[in-house]
């Protein structure tokens, strides 16, 4: 397997980069990477690492996108930069799956514009992993789509179910569809045909989720537009900090507390591990003719090689090939 890695993108590139591929490569013997951006840089990153470098190529991109860019005139202009070069390594076929921890925008372009949908995917759907209470879950979309059809929302059920199933382990994948009550006859226009959608397919459908269940482990796959998907994620992200932050300043309030607070420190690592997002690696964009891994901005080199070894789960686990098939078999109507 060869997978493309935007050794450019993201807040703490190439460094973290360069050193998450090392650990990506020293951990696993089964792929070989292709890195995008500046020679000569990544080759003096690359001398830090005793690598088998018949396991690396580089490919000279000089130019890069930054998170100021406009996503459509990046991928339009800068076609010498890290990340272009990269998705056109996964369109052409010369890499299964593309890696990069740079702007979530010109990804979402790049990947529609040069890689293309898979064949009856209607839209991709950005889908990353949450830690639930009992194992994790799959949300889905969280900013590809911000507008949505009851249709789209289906398919997603159908691509969650097969990265679930292929990447997770998880042989009959539970789908919920978020809403603001649980009975069918509950939420807006779009949430109330795409329930009846998602009845009639092929796919374990539990029904309505509320936002507080979002957590509970009674999903593995959660499906909803992308404006909500990308509310309730920032939602999460801004929660855990605010809660850390509090638990931290509530536990230095005196010497009881602290004592307390010692004694508790290995179930704290623990939570904090679990809510760890480098743990999971990154959000695959589903949906797209080609594997593409969506890394955290600020991934450091432990979730940059958390995102290599999804990507060698998904590519190993043939999911494209799964959403491929499951669209084919539901009859859909067209946009």
């Amino acid at each position: 397997m060869k997978f493309a890695v935007d050794a450019f993108g993201g807040d703490n590139s190439p460094g973290a980069i360069i050193e998450g591929c090392a650990m990506a490569l020293g951990c696993y013997d089964d792929f070989s990477l292709i890195l995008t951006g500046d020679k000569e840089i990544i080759k003096r990153e690359l001398s830090k690492y005793d690598l088998d470098n018949s396991r690396i190529e580089i490919i000279h991109a000089p130019e890069i996108i930054s998170m100021e860019d406009k996503p459509s005139l990046a991928i339009k202009h800068k076609k010498n930069s890290s990340m272009v070069k990269a998705l056109e390594l996964v369109r052409d076929k010369e890499a299964e799956c593309f890696v990069s921890a740079g702007s979530t925008g010109a990804m979402l372009t790049g990947a529609t514009l040069l890689v293309g949908r898979m064949k009856g995917v209607k839209r991709p759907a950005l889908a990353p992993v949450l830690p639930a209470l009992k194992g994790c879950v799959l949300l889905l979309d969280v900013g590809a789509n911000t507008d949505c059809k009851p249709l789209y929302l289906q398919q997603f059920a159908l691509m969650g179910k097969a990265y679930m199933q292929g990447v997770m382990n998880i042989e009959n994948p539970r789908i919920g569809l978020i809403n603001n009550g649980t009975e069918a006859e509950k939420g807006n226009e779009l949430t109330k045909e795409a329930y009846k959608l998602l009845k009639q397919t092929p796919v374990n459908f539990l029904g309505n989720c509320e936002a507080r269940d979002i957590l509970s482990g009674d999903f593995d796959v959660l499906v909803c537009d992308g404006f909500v998907g990308n509310i309730v994620l920032k939602f999460m992200e801004g929660f855990a900090g605010t809660l850390f932050g509090i638990l931290k300043e509530e536990l230095t309030k005196g010497l009881r507390v602290k004592i307390g607070a010692a004694i508790s420190k290995p179930a704290f690592r623990s939570i904090k591990k679990k809510l760890d997002y480098t743990e999971y690696g990154g959000a695959p964009l589903l949906g797209i003719d080609g594997g593409i891994i969506k890394a955290h901005g600020s991934s450091d080199a432990k979730a940059i090689c958390s995102a290599i070894n999804q990507a060698r789960r998904y590519a190993s686990a043939g999911v494209n090939d799964t959403i491929r098939n499951a669209i084919a078999c539901v009859q859909t109507p067209e946009d």
